[in-house]
């Protein structure tokens, strides 16, 4: 299996566990994992057997639009079911991180889920 990661996405959604947090849309980085076997693609340069992380990277950009949630949990486990129904990876891995704590570099959560049927990637 290989990996297509994008790494750091910035993206601005309402996240929190206080009405006031949720008030605005606060800055995320979000880190992705996309698991499948990508040899057809690696031998034929063809995109469409790979997945298209730049589709992908718009997706998770336009996700929170519209949507707010308390925790990063959820957030990650809406955003794993999503790019696995679009997309198709045999595993999604999403880390999300978020600046709410000054003392800190950021709070986390990583979050892996495979599509049923899928081999789990050690």
């Amino acid at each position: 299996m290989s990996q297509i990661r994008i790494v750091d996405l910035e993206v601005f959604y309402r996240v929190g566990v206080p009405d006031q947090e949720r008030a605005n849309p606060q800055r995320l980085l979000i880190t992705i994992e996309l698991t499948r076997d990508f040899t057809a693609a690696a031998a034929n340069d063809d995109l469409r057997n790979t997945i298209d992380y730049f589709e992908v990277s718009q997706a998770v950009l336009r996700f929170g639009e519209g949507r707010s949630w308390k925790l990063i949990e959820k957030t990650a486990s809406d955003l794993c079911d999503m790019i696995l129904s679009r997309f198709g990876p045999d595993q999604v891995t999403i880390e999300i991180r978020k600046f709410v704590i000054p003392q800190a570099a950021h709070v986390s959560v990583r979050l892996t889920r495979s599509r049923p049927g899928a081999l789990p990637r050690p």
